[in-house]
């Protein structure tokens, strides 16, 4: 047989080989450094022999598929030496996973002292150095094999395969573990490891399910990169929003209140109030929007005539009525309803006491617009709010401000003719960019275009030809912006497709931070028009749109990518002032009097610590700027100004820093931080 490698160079064998013994007649260092084999593109075992000619390439650590082996094995590694000391502990699932790995148990929660001695059984196995062997057993086999271990939940996962299913294992000294492979040859291939940390995981991702514990863990090939890639999760740690925001005391969270139910302290209220402000100005003043104001709950109705209700129900809280099996009843009644012949049907429901906290603002603002006839003249009809939303989030998605149950959005609806659509879509995408700048934020994300899944229309309004029709348009729109998007089947709204700008926190976890929606059917579902030049009816286009997206979401963001260190115009606490002693205090109320007057957030620390303290206080605190005032400031005038982007910044005149910090504030400058030059020589 003729085998053709990675760089088209061939060899030929008299009989069939696996593909570790062509790693082996290639290279003894590729042999020793191979993870995994692919034959003809499938990722396969190096235990997998080859019989016929072939494309083989032989995958190391380096890459995706040779990592996934090789972390993989680690959670098998794992699982043995929870098994060994643990015996009462049942298995579960073990993926690799992006940078590790992890393994669900049904044992009782773990501290790190237990992590540490898994470790350490971990290490004894890999030391061991077992050969990790393949087999396979019928269906029927495979669960007497289970039952026999008693392990319930593996059972219950070979129960859920076809009856004629050939079962494959993989077995490592007298440890076998339900698997479709593939894996390394031995344990003693691992060289790095770190078991990161454990929390809770129910079973198969169901809330209704058992809570199981999770084990998580990393793999490298080398000890260097595990040190390396541990630093960066001690980083990451260290600017995770859930955890500094607290320590910061920017939000909280009760209990007694609810999961997913933040509160904001007055620093994180500041903040949040800071954005809002500049929102709305930059909105109404420099972008023609209208304000409004719309309640915070409806009747179903309502959300009924949008089909909101149907897309949404599951998710809203629900309220006002006392029988829900004749909601649910009512709601068949209906539930098919789409034509706006139909719309007098919906709005004599049986459950229109029925009321839902608001899972979004669209439908308020079409009876805004709906208020009072509108001409071709008044259009584009920009509405903007910011409107505090509710969602009912399972408990296990919630996390900080990045995913909770009550939420606020810059959120706004454009009103268009047809010809309008193409500028205010495009103008709305540069809204969202410049917002992104300004906050420091347009190098951190991604764009994705949304589009309906035609397998399966019935999430949607509309027909195929609509819903091309439109997906063309938007996409026409982008592509002469020239922005850089991917295409996403699946992801649009159930009205019209979108454009979602996302990023990731520093877990990586991917979240829609803006979108930017085209509504191609709920103006005749509400029944919006418009009187054209001819002086008829015609129904506008909408553009759903946030500028700035969800303002915790936002906190979130900014709390990781500045760990704290916010730009000087957001910070809640711009200036803090340092008198030296008790007798500099009225000159530092002079100051604190001369900042508040043009707008600047000041303090000041009259405690009786000394003045070294106060600095590293105000520091660790993270503040833009300190001034440190005794008997020489009074006497001048001046300031002796510290900063975090330079340190000692030597004395002023008290005009000259207040003159530029203003302008800092005013034009929102990201002032970065001063690198010397040994910092520079250190990185």
């Amino acid at each position: 047989m003729i085998i053709t490698l990675k760089d088209g160079s061939k060899k030929e064998y008299a009989s069939p080989m696996s593909i570790i013994d062509i790693a082996k007649d290639i290279s003894e260092g590729l042999a020793r450094a191979a993870c995994v084999g692919e034959v003809d593109g499938e990722v396969c075992d190096l235990r997998t022999v080859v019989d016929n000619d072939a494309e083989v390439n032989i995958l190391t650590f380096d890459s995706d598929a040779g990592k996934h082996a090789y972390r993989h094995t680690c959670s098998h590694v794992l699982a043995e030496a929870v098994k060994n000391l643990y015996p009462d502990a049942k298995m579960t699932i073990g993926p690799s996973i992006d940078n590790g790995f992890y393994y669900d148990f049904d044992m009782p929660a773990l501290t790190r002292e237990d992590l540490d001695k898994i470790e350490a059984e971990m290490k004894k196995i890999i030391k061991r150095g077992d050969a990790i062997t393949r087999f396979t057993l019928p269906r029927d086999e495979a669960i007497k094999l289970f039952q026999e271990r008693n392990e319930p939940y593996k059972v219950e996962l070979i129960e859920d395969l076809p009856e004629d299913e050939i079962i494959s294992f993989y077995q490592q000294g007298d440890f076998i573990e339900l698997c479709a492979g593939p894996h390394l040859m031995s344990t003693k291939q691992i060289k790095a490891f770190k078991l990161t940390s454990s929390s809770g995981a129910y079973w198969r991702g169901d809330e209704h399910n058992k809570m199981l514990t999770r084990i998580y863990g990393t793999a490298f090939n080398k000890k260097a990169d595990l040190e390396e890639y541990l630093e960066y999760l001690a980083d990451i740690k260290n600017r995770d929003h859930n955890r500094l925001g607290r320590e910061m005391e920017l939000f909280t969270t009760v209990d007694i209140i609810g999961q997913g139910l933040p509160l904001f302290m007055p620093k994180g209220t500041k903040m949040i109030q800071k954005l809002q402000r500049w929102i709305e100005d930059l909105e109404d003043y420099e972008w023609g929007y209208v304000r409004t104001r719309t309640p915070l709950m409806a009747k179903s109705t309502l959300y009924k005539i949008s089909d909101h209700w149907y897309h949404y129900k599951d998710g809203m809280f629900v309220f006002g009525y006392d029988n829900i099996d004749e909601l649910n009843n009512a709601e068949d009644a209906t539930r098919e309803i789409r034509g706006l012949e139909d719309l007098s049907l919906i709005e004599n429901d049986a459950d229109a006491n029925a009321f839902a906290l608001r899972p979004m603002t669209c439908p308020f603002q079409y009876y805004v617009y709906k208020a009072k006839q509108h001409s071709y003249r008044d259009l584009p009809y920009r509405m903007g709010e910011t409107s505090t939303l509710f969602r009912n989030e399972d408990s296990g998605e919630m996390h900080g401000l990045t995913r909770v149950r009550q939420f606020t959005i810059s959120e706004g609806h454009l009103v268009c003719t047809p010809e309008q659509i193409d500028e205010e879509f495009k103008n709305c995408v540069k809204l969202a960019k410049y917002c992104l700048t300004t906050l420091g934020l347009d190098g951190d994300v991604t764009y994705r275009m949304s589009k309906w899944d035609p397998e399966n229309p019935g999430k949607y309004l509309g027909t195929a030809e609509e819903w091309d029709k439109v997906e063309s348009a938007m996409r026409e729109i982008l592509d002469e912006i020239g922005l850089d998007y991917t295409e996403a089947s699946g992801e649009a709204a159930f009205y019209g497709p979108k454009l979602d700008i996302q990023a990731k926190n520093v877990y990586g976890k991917e979240d829609t931070m803006i979108t930017i929606q085209l509504d191609m059917f709920l103006a005749e579902r509400y029944d919006m028009y418009y009187i054209d030049k001819n002086g008829e009816k015609k129904r506008p286009y909408i553009i759903h749109r946030t500028s700035l997206g969800c303002y915790e979401r936002t906190l979130a963001w900014l709390i990781e990518k500045y760990s704290g260190n916010f730009p000087t115009w957001l910070c809640a606490e711009q200036v803090r002032i340092l008198p030296i002693s008790d007798k500099y205090q009225d000159y530092a109320e002079e100051i604190f009097a001369e900042l508040r007057r043009n707008g600047v957030d000041v303090t000041i620390d009259s405690s009786s610590e000394r003045i070294g303290y106060k600095i590293r206080k105000a520091q660790m605190e993270k503040l833009p700027y300190m001034l440190v005032v005794g008997q020489q400031e009074a006497e001048n005038k001046t300031v002796s100004v510290r900063s975090r982007f330079e340190g000692d910044e030597g004395s002023k005149p008290l005009s000259e820093f207040v003159n530029a910090i203003c302008e800092e504030i005013r034009t929102k400058a990201i002032r970065e931080k001063k690198v010397s030059e040994e910092e520079k020589k250190d990185k």
